[in-house]
């Protein structure tokens, strides 16, 4: 994979995407799998994350370990598909801050328009994972990305379930600097801006509404 780009392939993230691809797949197991598969996604995103040694002390004696360096990570939700998401990563990273951005699309311009944006302190110093389940046009990631940026935030990635290859070119050519971490890659956006053959609504499938 390009160093912008990586596709999550271990067998338990496809196997479980499999399912949530299936229209038949209930709202409480399509949630329950969300859940897992973002805790899987979480494992990849956060491989690199700076770590630096402490001393504790053992049953048997005392020793230097390693823990994790810095500030705590920021987990940035794009409302409202992104807060399936949350959860599992929270289960990993409990101590983790969270912010989220709400953007809707202006149906004449179909550009993405904010309406809310509450993100934790000292982004500089963070790292920023962005979360939405779809990377469609890309249009409402790379705004949300700008968003980020103004707020200060230097060393932002990208976390995604299903990803169509026009929003990972939109997102390369806004944001070259911001790795995605997606578990597919798939084959195109139909007329209406869906994922192709995708798994529908991401919002409507998590929470049961249409």
């Amino acid at each position: 994979m390009s160093e912008h780009l990586t596709v999550v392939n271990h067998p338990l993230v496809q196997h479980k995407l499999s399912i949530m691809r299936d229209k038949n797949t209930s709202t409480a197991g399509f949630r329950q799998l969300l859940r897992e598969i973002s805790q899987l996604l979480a494992y990849e995103v956060t491989r690199e994350m700076p770590l630096t040694m402490r001393a504790i002390e053992t049953p048997l004696c005392e020793t230097m370990v390693p823990v994790l360096a810095g500030k705590k990570l920021a987990l940035v939700s794009i409302l409202r598909a992104g807060n399936g998401l949350l959860d599992g990563i929270l289960d990993l990273v409990p101590s983790a801050r969270v912010g989220f951005i709400g953007l809707y699309r202006d149906h004449e311009t179909l550009q993405p328009v904010q309406y809310y944006f509450k993100v934790p302190s000292e982004l500089d110093d963070r790292l920023v994972i962005l979360v939405d389940p779809m990377l469609a046009t890309g249009n409402s990631s790379a705004a949300a990305v700008d968003l980020l940026k103004k707020a200060g935030a230097t060393n932002i990635r990208f976390l995604c379930l299903l990803a169509a290859p026009e929003g990972v070119a939109r997102m390369k050519e806004a944001h070259p600097d911001v790795p995605i971490i997606t578990a597919a890659v798939d084959s195109h956006l139909n007329e209406h801006g869906y994922i192709v053959p995708g798994l529908g609504d991401a919002g409507d499938r998590m929470f049961g509404t249409k």
